[in-house]
């Protein structure tokens, strides 16, 4: 056989392989049988987006950052409803991949919130001190103008709130 003839065939083999090891490992993690379509349609999605082949449709790279206008009002809504003692008004971040000349757009807001604790039950001293780290995430309108956005404080819905650092220590 000739040489071109052997790597062809290598490579074809070779992608066999890969694909039963990941039908198999999908069988295995899930614990249910594998849909083989939607497993080489995901790879395929994924070859085409890391070569940028097809539509531009990534939602994350259309994403623009836009400055609040009323960020310690939003800071109050997000510690009020997130569950956290205080909100790090300078972590405060809004993104939209909505066109920003519309009377009203969507954004995605994040902020570092921190909870506190109180300590000193049988004792004379009572010590507050931070304990744990949050990243919250929420979703809010606003309207834009040419300095930023203001957020609508009613529609802010927080989507997750994720707890990063936690003091293990007590005082």
């Amino acid at each position: 056989m000739s040489r071109i003839l052997k790597v062809i065939l290598f490579i074809i083999f070779f992608g066999l392989f890969f694909e039963a090891g990941l039908i198999s490992s999908y069988t295995i993690v899930t614990s249910q049988p594998p849909d083989v379509g939607k497993l080489v349609n995901m790879q395929l999605e994924e070859i085409s987006s890391f070569f940028n082949l097809g539509s531009n449709s990534n939602v994350l790279s259309n994403q623009a950052t836009i400055t609040i206008l009323n960020p310690y009002d939003v800071a109050a809504t997000l510690n009020s409803t997130g569950a956290v003692n205080s909100i790090d008004v300078k972590s405060l971040v809004a993104m939209t991949s909505d066109d920003t000349s519309n009377d009203v757009i969507s954004v995605n807001i994040t902020a570092t919130g921190y909870k506190d604790t109180t300590s000193g039950g049988n004792t004379s001293a009572i010590v507050i001190s931070p304990s744990s780290t949050y990243s919250i995430t929420a979703t809010a309108m606003g309207k834009p103008s040419k300095k930023g956005i203001t957020i609508d404080l009613s529609t802010i819905k927080i989507t997750s709130v994720r707890k990063l650092y936690g003091n293990t220590t007590s005082p």
